[in-house]
């Protein structure tokens, strides 16, 4: 088995060194014994899987739901699919899901117990992990700015277009109510019939759950990145069962064999997906299994990306929510988030702190030319580090890697703050670009055209307000709002409290384009023309404001409103939550809408779709427990601001770059 690289810190001017260690962060490596199948009445003729011997990490099988069954072998094999003799299961409670029956429980489920099993989970409230408290002086730096943002009153956006507040009718008031106490309801029997089980315990909720749809192709999969949303309204409801058991298959799944022709890409790498599939089993009753995509199977074969750094960010919420930490704490969880880690992690050829990614690797998982370093899955790469800085054990071991996290996020968060935020300030600094400049120095250090600043953003951009571009490399600035990314650089605090406020301006004064009949465009503008037909490969389903292609997705409302809580703009949340209550429940919980400002369904869009549900319900749940959904952000670490490596350099470098823009990062 190949040695797993570890990252340790050395005084360099540029990269990080690391080194070779005999095992893996400690653990000696382990030795894997191969099995054939010979059993000709199981369907599982002629598959291959791998065992490790006993008292090795990762060895022993538990049962987190305390039911007897018997797992035909261990958790950290070779191979694709996850194997365990159990008959069909049944949910175990409705009530827990807020729900007074579930009808169409996935897995053949065939009755519900009786009773409710309310569970009062104690939250925790503060902040966890090694954060480090922030400099009093620093504080009272930023307290202005914080200041602006929560004192913005509903009034003052009245003054514009009447808007911005929930109506001050007393009888419109009452019939929003009476809609919204409807819609939830409604929207929980959705997603709880969404719900899949696997061995008779829930494992999370298939992508979508239409009746009438005949080719569900994968949409009936539970996806990491789809179910979050759904994790987040159960734990937010009380029930941490499903979020749990979620979390600890996806890690079953992690190590094991995923090829496409026979490559195999990083160990470490989650599903993009799984399905449960039922077979005969040798005593004649059903045997259950889970079968994992990691991308073989998918649209244009991408390995997802962003599927670990979701899964750590929703184990961390896991934690805060229900103020539960013997999960993050157990061995092979922190082994899990250390391989993730570790392919994210891992030196390459670039020269930039941002993960350098393929096209559709991500929640826009076809060709969109987002191909680079783009916004969204730095965002989310910032979250999962911090995440883990907090996460991590304190031993001995972890150290190195809490070192190189640390030093990552500082240059992560600068190189996002300096380079890829734009208002009209920076762009018309970008239109004086002077060009081919060969120095450490250089204000033009991507070497971007002028020419490359499109026309529809000239007229586009207000006088007040910026946002994070969609992707920077040399000589290519992608201009795009992403809406994604943006939301998420205010929920991680990688973008800093005055460029948050910003881009909450941003989308106010753009509401009509970035808003408009349902929250929220995943970007603007759409590709359209020659662009379409070179950027998407002439792609039938992205079609100018269609799906990806400026498609309108209301999954977006739970991180906007997220963001817009953080930054004390509960006005637009609510805003935007009435806009998606009077048509979701009415039209089906579609996928997405298209047309540019989302009147229209999407074409191919899904209906019934589980993120679009536990969206919505997840932006509900939130606006009315905003002490809960400050567990679920980050504020600003300063500390992380004076952390540069390049001060460990004895190597004679004069001046470092980031000296010159400091001043920047934060105003």
């Amino acid at each position: 088995m190949n040695t797993v690289k570890v990252f340790t810190m050395k005084p360099c001017c540029r990269l990080l060194i690391y080194r070779q260690n005999p095992g893996f962060f400690g653990f000696s490596s382990p030795k894997w014994q191969c099995f054939f199948s010979k059993n000709s009445t199981n369907s599982y003729q002629n598959s291959t899987y791998c065992s490790q011997p006993s008292g090795k990490l990762g060895a022993q099988c538990v049962d987190y739901n305390h039911k007897p069954f018997r797992r035909q072998y261990t958790s950290w094999g070779n191979s694709r699919t996850l194997l365990e003799k159990c008959n069909a299961g049944i949910i175990r409670n409705a009530n827990s899901f807020g729900v007074e029956a579930l009808p169409r429980i996935r897995n053949k489920s065939s009755r519900t117990e009786a009773g409710a099993n309310e569970k009062n989970t104690k939250s925790v409230y503060g902040r966890g992990g090694i954060d480090v408290k922030p400099l009093i002086e620093k504080i009272d730096k930023e307290e202005d700015i914080y200041k602006e943002t929560k004192e913005c009153k509903v009034g003052e956006a009245d003054n514009v277009n009447n808007e911005s507040s929930i109506s001050s009718n007393e009888d419109e008031a009452v019939s929003t109510r009476g809609v919204g106490k409807e819609a939830e309801k409604e929207a929980w029997k959705v997603l709880a019939n969404a719900i899949v089980t696997y061995c008779g315990s829930p494992v999370g909720t298939m992508a979508a759950n239409d009746p009438t749809d005949t080719q569900p192709l994968n949409y009936d999969q539970v996806f990491i990145r789809d179910f979050v949303p759904s994790a987040l309204a159960f734990l937010l409801k009380g029930d941490k069962e499903i979020v749990k058991n979620f979390l600890l298959h996806n890690l079953k799944l992690q190590s094991w064999e995923k090829t496409v022709d026979c490559f195999c890409p990083g160990q470490g790498l989650m599903p993009a997906s799984f399905k449960v599939l039922t077979t005969p089993g040798e005593d004649g009753k059903e045997e259950e299994r889970l079968d994992a995509d990691f991308g073989e199977s998918a649209i244009g074969r991408v390995a997802p990306v962003d599927s670990g750094l979701w899964w750590i960010i929703l184990l961390r919420a896991y934690g805060k929510i229900t103020g539960d930490l013997s999960l993050q704490e157990r061995v092979d969880v922190q082994t899990g988030i250390k391989l993730i880690l570790n392919l994210c992690l891992s030196d390459g050829f670039d020269m930039f702190p941002t993960l350098l990614v393929t096209d559709g690797s991500c929640m826009i998982d076809r060709r969109m030319g987002i191909h680079g370093h783009p916004l969204e899955i730095q965002s989310l790469f910032h979250s999962a580090l911090r995440c883990s800085r907090e996460m991590l054990s304190g031993d001995e071991r972890s150290k190195n890697l809490v070192s190189v996290i640390s030093n990552r996020l500082s240059a992560l968060s600068f190189h996002i703050r300096e380079y890829y935020y734009v208002d009209i300030k920076k762009i018309n600094e970008i239109y004086r670009y002077k060009t081919e400049e060969y120095s450490t120095d250089a204000k033009n250090k991507f070497n971007i055209y002028p020419e490359q600043i499109p026309q529809w953003l000239v007229d586009w951009i207000p006088e007040e307000g910026g946002y994070l571009i969609g992707n920077l490399q040399p000589a290519h600035m992608d201009f795009r709002f992403f809406a994604l990314g943006n939301l998420w650089s205010i929920i991680s605090s990688l973008s800093t409290p005055r460029q948050n406020q910003s881009i909450l301006k941003l989308i106010e004064s753009k509401w009509d384009d970035l808003v408009g009949s349902m929250p929220l465009k995943i970007c603007f503008p759409a590709l359209e023309y020659d662009d379409w037909r070179i950027i998407t490969g002439s792609d039938p389903k992205n079609t100018p404001w269609s799906y990806h292609n400026g498609g309108t997705w209301p999954t977006l409302l739970w991180q906007f409103t997220l963001a817009c809580i953080k930054m004390g703009r509960t006005d637009l949340a609510w805003k935007a939550v009435d806009l998606a209550e009077k048509r979701l429940p009415a039209e089906h919980w579609p996928e997405y809408y298209d047309t540019r400002n989302g009147k229209f369904i999407g074409k191919q869009s899904r209906l019934y779709q589980t993120w679009t549900v536990s969206g919505y319900l997840t932006s509900k749940l939130l606006l009315e427990n905003p002490e809960k959904a400050s567990l679920l952000f980050w504020e600003e670490d300063y500390d992380l601001l004076e952390i540069c490596v390049c001060a460990l350099s004895k190597s004679g470098r004069n001046k470092c770059s980031r000296d010159a823009a400091k001043s920047h990062i934060l105003v």
